[in-house]
């Protein structure tokens, strides 16, 4: 992994929200709604190696091209081009597949978290919206919708976006990291690091979660313990470098806190 170097906690959280977006669709396949009119549609696993999406980039457009109205070649052509930074063709190969798909679900979805990768967040909050339904919830689009809301600094209404989505799958780690996110961008970074730290339980660790969890560690100026959090990862002078970027920043704002006590989980260990 690449060494952390933020300008902003913003920046950095609003970066690992766009990741989280496009990860929210984890696993291979998504579920089929009453209302659509569609079988369940393959998606690539979100981790898989550039080689394949390079890969699907070329099969997947090549029967895309074949036929656009397919809904999986579709839909896997433009995971790959999201997966590839080429958001702009994404959005446009999703939004032509959502009007010939208006009541798929799984369309409506991947078509949000495209609009919300190239920032048309009104638009995917929208789009979003009509991807589940009150009575039919899917905590993937509801885990997105807040991840938008927080990148549009609306980070209470976010919150409860991920309380709603935990409601359906506690303590599902993906989710959780959201709404460390959240926390630590609305600036409670007590329950930003302990909410981590939950997250951080899951099996297997997503690095990214890690890493995280040690910028809000180092935010509150314990700055040994996020060093030794984020090394677990990277090598140890990435580590440090980190660390020490961190420290610069908060010290040329004169924003560096005492260090508090580490955050403890409810049955007292930290």
């Amino acid at each position: 992994m690449r060494p952390i170097r933020p300008p902003s906690l913003r920046l950095l959280a609003s970066t690992a929200l766009v990741a989280a977006i496009s990860l929210a669709a984890a696993g291979c396949q998504t579920t089929q709604t009453a209302q659509s009119t569609d079988s369940p549609a393959l998606l690539a696993p979100a981790n898989q190696p550039e080689a394949m999406w390079r890969h699907d980039l070329t099969l997947y457009g090549q029967q895309y091209r074949a036929d656009p109205s397919r809904v999986e070649p579709a839909l896997r052509y433009a995971q790959a081009l999201r997966a590839t930074g080429q958001r702009a063709q994404a959005v446009a190969v999703l939004e032509r597949l959502s009007m010939q798909n208006p009541r798929n679900k799984t369309v409506l979805g991947e078509y949000g978290r495209a609009l919300a990768e190239a920032g048309d967040y009104e638009q995917a909050l929208d789009v979003l919206g009509r991807a589940h339904s009150p009575d039919q919830p899917d905590w993937h689009v509801l885990s997105a919708q807040g991840a938008v809301l927080d990148q549009m600094g609306r980070h209470a209404e976010a919150q409860r976006y991920y309380q709603t989505a935990l409601k359906i799958v506690p303590d599902e780690p993906t989710v959780l990291s959201n709404l460390g996110l959240s926390y630590a961008l609305s600036k409670d970074l007590p329950n930003a690091e302990a909410t981590l730290r939950r997250a951080l339980a899951a099996r297997p660790v997503d690095p990214r979660v890690r890493q995280n969890l040690a910028l809000v560690v180092g935010l509150q100026g314990r700055f040994q313990e996020a060093e030794q959090i984020a090394g677990a990862d990277l090598p140890a002078e990435e580590a440090a470098s980190n660390v020490a970027y961190l420290r610069k920043m908060l010290a040329s704002r004169g924003q560096v806190p005492k260090p508090a006590a580490a955050a403890r989980s409810p049955n007292g260990a930290t």
